[in-house]
Order: C-alpha cells, then sequence, then structure tokens
C-alpha cells in the first residue's frame, strides 16, 4: 500500500508526506461533523489521522453554512491557538439548500485617487472596488469568513474544498430536500455555489481543491450510490466507502500544498 511510505521511519527509496503528523483544523457541516451519524461512518479526516498521524481538530457542524466560518475559526484559535498548522474548509452545499443568493465579490463606484506615470503626480478619478461583506449572500459570506480566518491565522495554510455534488435526501417531513438537477429557492443551480469557492482562490489568495469534480463521487449515477449514506433516504452524505475515498483524494492532493511557512 502507499500508504506504508508515508510512516515514521520513511523506508529507503519511499517519500514522507509532507503532512506527516501535522495539525489540522477542519472547518464545515455534516460531513465533517464528528456527530452526523456517529460511530455509523467513519469521517475523512480520521482517516486522515490514521494513515498520516493527523492530529483533528474538529468544528464543522450538521447544517451549517458559511456564515458559521467565523465562530468555527474563532473556537478553533481559542482552544488551539498556534498549534494549528493548516486549516480546512468545507462548506457551501446547505447555502444551496437554503436558496441563499449567490450575490457579488465587489461593489464598485467612483473615487479619487493620487497618481502619476512619467508626469507630476496628480488625483484622478477611477473605479474602485470594495469587497462585499454582507451575510444576506454567498460571495459576501465567503469574504467575511476568510476575511476572519486570514486576520486569526494570517501565517497558517488555508485550503478551501469545493461542496460535493448532491442527490436526493428525506430527513422528514419538514426536512425533504431536492437532488441538483432542481434549482433552489433563488433559481441557481449548485454548480453556482461550486463556482464562487473557486473564484474565492483568486480573489482571497487561497488555494482550493476541487472536491465536486477531483473526488469521482457523484449520487446522481446510481452506479456510485455505495459512497453514500443509503439510496432510500439519504443519498447526500458520503457513506464510510464514500468518507475514505475523499480521504484518499485528500492524501494526494495535499501533496500540492505546503503545510508550514
Amino acid at each position: 500500500m502507499v500508504e506504508t511510505g508515508f510512516i515514521d521511519g520513511n523506508p529507503k527509496g519511499f517519500i514522507r508526506h509532507p503532512w506527516q503528523g501535522k495539525r489540522v483544523g477542519y472547518l464545515g457541516d455534516s460531513i465533517t461533523d464528528p456527530n452526523c451519524y456517529g460511530d455509523k461512518i467513519k469521517k475523512y479526516w480520521s482517516f486522515l489521522e490514521e494513515w498520516l498521524g493527523i492530529t483533528p481538530f474538529v468544528y464543522g457542524v450538521s447544517g451549517r453554512q458559511w456564515n458559521d466560518v467565523p465562530r468555527q475559526a474563532e473556537q478553533l484559535k481559542k482552544e488551539h491557538g498556534e498549534e494549528v498548522d493548516a486549516i480546512l474548509v468545507l462548506l457551501g452545499t446547505n447555502d444551496f439548500n437554503e436558496g441563499i443568493p449567490v450575490g457579488e465579490w465587489y461593489t464598485e463606484k467612483k473615487e479619487q485617487v493620487m497618481a502619476a506615470r512619467g508626469k507630476t503626480k496628480k488625483l484622478e478619478t477611477r473605479i474602485k472596488r470594495t469587497l462585499v461583506m454582507d451575510n444576506r449572500t454567498y460571495k459576501g459570506r465567503i469574504n467575511i469568513g476568510i476575511s476572519r480566518l486570514k486576520s486569526l491565522f494570517p501565517d497558517k495554510q488555508i485550503i478551501l474544498l469545493t461542496p460535493l455534488h448532491r442527490s436526493f435526501a428525506d430527513f422528514g417531513e419538514k426536512n425533504v430536500q431536492p437532488d441538483e438537477s432542481y434549482q433552489n429557492r433563488c433559481g441557481e443551480y449548485v454548480d453556482a455555489y461550486v463556482l464562487a469557492v473557486k473564484e474565492a482562490a483568486n480573489v482571497w489568495g487561497v488555494p482550493v481543491i476541487d472536491f465536486n469534480a477531483v473526488t469521482g463521487m457523484n449520487p446522481m449515477v446510481e452506479g456510485q450510490l455505495e459512497y453514500f449514506y443509503d439510496p432510500t433516504f439519504d443519498r447526500l452524505h458520503p457513506s464510510t466507502k464514500g468518507q475514505e475515498r475523499m480521504a484518499r483524494t485528500l492524501m494526494y492532493q495535499l501533496l500540492a500544498f505546503p503545510c508550514n511557512y
């Protein structure tokens, strides 16, 4: 197994995984939450703990959206401070399901700015953009969340994960979630919420792992339902087999990013 090359001792001819033995904060929703399905599902971060010796600091809570990132980040900072080497954020699927408007990254307006290029400096009128900090929109929430993360952990690696594909889930009379072939209440497909996380990479200068694509998991494909909890009522949450596939994907994707600076 490839994993045997990532253990302490580093046998000749093997490469030690750079994230071996690191301490990672996990922010997210039910897919990350250790209390979601409890002992019935082994989570992706638990596999990484087993394979790479990564110490997990888990703050994901079922049902949470991007507007919960500041709270989770502050709790991580309060309880672990400088112990943290890196932070992974997996959120967005609940913002889509709740119909949170996608919104915009910036507002624009004309302002005067001092400028010079081969001439005496003078005031010029230019268009200036300003980040939207508004919890009523998805992009506004991401702006607020990443801003808080970068303020609390300015020298730490922060990596965003795009939301997974999602299919039908029926959790009772008051919680039935259509699959991703349907628009949400504000007329958006889930793709817009996935794309926004990818765009955040350039808006904020943070790495993004496109989980929506690179895990290879899609519950809209009947043959792949083994990766999800129960085809009869929950095609949304990954099963233990799905969580393991997520973890293996992360194990290789994380090779591309430094954990410490």
